[in-house]
């Protein structure tokens, strides 16, 4: 799967690029979305969601708009939209991918691409899971998942079940108005939900396969 890892390498490499770009350029929305955001309200609300979704192709301080969500609207509300945003962009970056197979068919010689659906589709689901907490890694599964065999209701399932930790803890932390070190150590908290999530799935899916291998 040489070709395909290379394409999956291209996929973060460009986006590594917009963010360094980005921080060269100094694009205040996106290095720094504080002002558009402390004023509360609705139009903090939707810029919130707005600037998750843009962050499955813009380098968007995700963790940043989360913890002003908490601040602003609570731990409920707050997580809500954090929650909202998180999923539209896997959402879109699952579209990107939708529309960019017939591309990638063409990129990628017929055996590889096949080996790799048969792992996105055993596996596309739980990658998203893990990955979603992840910079860079979630925009790039989520593309190559929708390049995959996988249904958009998995992959909006498993969206769900990976931005849910993040979107809480990160809310919980702007509600209790935390520091930057506290915010440093949900980060980590929710890369170890990530984990606990994929040894879950480690471990549930030959027990479900075998559930399934039973049905009549």
């Amino acid at each position: 799967m040489r070709r395909y890892w290379g394409i999956t390498g291209l996929i973060l490499g460009i986006f590594l690029t917009l963010f360094l770009l980005v921080e060269a350029l100094g694009v205040p929305l996106l290095t720094d979305p504080s002002p558009w955001l402390e004023r509360g309200g609705v139009m903090a609300a939707l810029v919130g969601i707005g600037l998750l979704v843009a962050d499955v192709v813009l380098p968007v301080p995700s963790s940043l708009v989360m913890v002003a969500h908490g601040a602003l609207f609570g731990v409920p509300a707050g997580a809500l939209l954090s929650l909202v945003g998180s999923l539209g962009a896997a959402l879109v970056g699952f579209a990107i991918g939708r529309q960019g197979g017939p591309l990638l068919s063409r990129l990628v010689p017929t055996e590889e691409r096949e080996r790799a659906d048969r792992l996105l589709n055993r596996w596309g689901g739980l990658a998203i899971v893990v990955t979603r907490p992840v910079p860079l890694l979630a925009e790039t599964v989520a593309i190559l998942a929708g390049a995959s065999p996988l249904g958009w209701g998995r992959a909006a399932l498993a969206a769900l079940a990976g931005s849910l930790p993040a979107a809480l803890l990160y809310a919980l932390t702007g509600a209790l108005a935390a520091s930057f070190q506290s915010g440093a150590l949900v980060f980590g908290i929710v890369l170890l939900v990530a984990g606990l999530f994929w040894l879950i799935g480690r471990w549930a899916e030959p027990r479900l396969g075998a559930t399934q291998g039973e049905a009549p």
